[in-house]
């Protein structure tokens, strides 16, 4: 077999026997530093060779000739407005659909809440599919196209819910005490199943759009180039601006066409903002260069673990050893993926790709594994725990959506002469969001960068963790005004009705909590989507992507889960739950207190996961120091 050496950054010859002494059982901190082997005998997985690292292609899957032609900032614009429209049917359905559910299919404040929370956990947790889908099969591109075609879809069936009388209960004599008393005509089984149906089809749509299109938006950007890391930070910054702008449009724009011209109107203008978007996508097509899919990423690391399995009580010593694996040249069997250098994480799964003498000339990929195949499985693994903290930031934000505009029905939204719907209240995370982003590079970079050393002013990590600390001040602030608002409720009277707004008591006070949540959001998820872009495998990054949407998904689910435990524990026959329909009954104050204390140990767990990590940038630099080290 034609073989040839690749020195590993330890350096020096290590016979099996050294190993032996290096590397037994009885050591097992110690670093893999014996040679790897590159095989030329080894067929590219899957027969369907590779290209060189990321080279990017046109539509039709060939290199392009010309890149000063395509992508940049002017492809990205394209992109991103199929975001905005996305995030303001999003924002609109969520902010809207509880009310819709309780004023016109009659169903309760409590059941219409967790409704919703479904919706948003599965237009989230689905990106799973949409991450697989584009970077197994079918590519960014066409994956944001038949999936927005799919949530086009959805809206324009909601929108034939709002708009025809066979889709909704009688609504005649049905005032807002029969509301109120339950009296008012139920939706059949039939038109809620209809309404769940459209509903969940729209979060399904959004399952290939929201792990593709900030990836494909950040492939437009030529990574040779110097101001690469300056390009790409900027972009997750406008391409967040973007989802602000639709949130806002969602809150203000969509809420008033609901008031003033119904529901039918309100929904019908979030499709036909969803198809401008499509056409404006698609229009984009010439302009963009795209990554070939490379392969089924599950079938990669489902060969990782049944070859690390397999060979489980294979040796690191064993005199059967020829080295690690890996495929000859400077690319990976990976398509459209650089190799990834060898770390000393999760030894166990370095076993995978082991090559003993027993695994012969043409081993199968589900006995061996190149290096670079293990590698991707470490980094999917050790991405993990970031987005998973950031499951608790999404369980607030869920709660928020729902949670605040109940209080904000009890509250005086005037401004002045003018009055606010109590669905537009949202709208101020989104206008805080605005204004951060908007001073972002003027005031905090620098600021920042005096006191860090940092050139963008904080590491990505950095910005995850000042998002959740500035999310235990905006529940811990919710929790204290909460309390005040109840007790005034009850002071005056308003006990039992929590519907009427009480005059003296101003809605503008759940802006500190708005405002903080708006500016945790900045921070935390725009590092977040930075941060598992730059950290993903080249083949992986809507997958890594995807991770963000998971963790969103995960925290909506959460959310409901969290408030069915809560009714079932805190209530009784006797007494209302924390939750209950009559917020002036109800303990949201105390709900709000048990957000903290949880946010506090999720931050306090986040602090160790990103002391522990190590980015792959900082492991390539050090890896190349000790190669020159060698050679020189």
């Amino acid at each position: 077999m034609g073989s040839r050496e690749i020195k590993s950054p330890e350096g020096g010859i290590e016979t099996p026997a050294s190993l032996e002494e290096r590397y037994s059982d009885t050591n097992p901190r110690k670093k893999l530093g014996f040679y790897f082997i590159e095989s030329d005998d080894r067929r590219t997985a899957f027969g369907r060779g590779y290209t060189g690292g990321t080279t990017p292609v046109n539509i039709r899957g060939k290199p392009i000739a010309d890149l000063s032609k395509t992508g940049g900032w002017f492809a990205a614009f394209f992109i991103f407005g199929n975001e905005m429209a996305e995030r303001m049917a999003y924002f609109g359905l969520s902010v809207n659909m509880v009310a819709f559910m309780f004023y016109v299919m009659h169903r309760p404040f409590s059941s219409s809440s967790n409704a919703v929370n479904n919706f948003l956990g599965i237009s989230q947790a689905s990106s799973v599919l949409g991450g697989f889908l584009a970077d197994a099969y079918l590519g960014r591109y066409w994956t944001i196209a038949i999936f927005t075609t799919i949530y086009l879809a959805g809206l324009t069936g909601i929108t034939l819910c709002a708009t025809m009388d066979t889709f909704k209960p009688n609504q005649d004599q049905c005032s807002q005490i029969s509301l109120l008393l339950g009296n008012c005509e139920p939706a059949k089984s039939w038109q809620m199943l209809y309404l769940y149906s459209v509903l969940y089809l729209t979060g399904f749509g959004a399952a290939g759009i929201r792990p593709c299109v900030s990836s494909f938006g950040a492939d437009q950007f030529d990574e040779t180039s110097p101001d690469y890391k300056s390009h790409l930070d900027r972009f997750f910054n406008f391409f967040y601006l973007s989802v602000t702008i639709g949130a806002i449009i969602a809150f203000t724009a969509v809420v008033y066409i609901q008031m003033e011209l119904g529901w039918g109107l309100a929904f019908g203008s979030l499709a036909i903002a969803m198809g401008i978007s499509n056409f404006v996508f698609f229009l984009g097509t010439p302009l963009y260069r795209h990554r070939l899919p490379g392969g089924s990423p599950l079938t990669r690391v489902a060969q990782v673990l049944v070859a690390a399995y397999r060979k489980r009580k294979a040796s690191f010593s064993s005199s059967e050893l020829i080295g690690l694996y890996e495929v000859p040249g400077k690319h990976s069997a990976v398509k459209g993926s650089r190799k990834i250098d060898h770390t000393n994480d999760f030894r166990c799964l370095d076993k995978a790709a082991l090559q003993l003498k027993e695994d012969g000339v043409d081993p199968s990929p589900w006995r061996l594994c190149t290096v670079t195949q293990v590698e991707e499985v470490k980094i999917l693994l050790k991405l993990i725990p970031v987005p998973a903290c950031t499951i608790m930031l999404s369980v607030v934000l869920t709660e928020y959506l729902t949670l605040s505009v109940q209080q904000a029905y009890t509250l005086n939204t005037h401004m002045g002469h003018l009055k606010l719907p109590v669905t537009c209240m949202p709208v101020f995370p989104g206008l805080s969001i605005f204004l951060i982003l908007s001073l972002y590079y003027s005031t905090f970079v620098p600021l920042s960068r005096r006191i860090t050393g940092h050139p963008h002013g904080a590491s990505q990590l950095q910005r995850v963790g000042i998002g959740l600390a500035v999310s235990i001040l905006s529940v811990a602030w919710a929790a204290i005004f909460e309390r005040y608002r109840r007790n005034y409720a009850i002071k005056h009277d308003y006990e039992v009705s929590f519907l009427t707004a009480m005059p003296d008591l101003s809605a503008y006070w759940l802006l500190i909590q708005y405002c903080l949540i708006g500016i945790a959001e900045v921070f935390c998820i725009v590092g977040l989507l930075e941060f598992l872009y730059e950290e993903a495998p080249d083949a992986m990054k809507s997958i890594g992507s995807a991770y963000a949407a998971l963790a969103g998904g995960l925290g909506c689910f959460i959310a409901s889960i969290l408030n069915s435990i809560i009714k079932s524990v805190t209530g009784s026959t006797e007494k209302p739950s924390w939750l209950s329909q009559n917020i002036n009954t109800g303990r949201f104050d105390y709900f709000y207190w048990l957000l903290t204390v949880l946010s506090v140990i999720n931050f306090c767990i986040f602090l160790y996961s990103a002391h522990r990590y190590k980015y792959r940038a900082e492991q390539q630099t050090v890896t190349k120091i000790k190669e020159e080290l060698i050679h020189g």
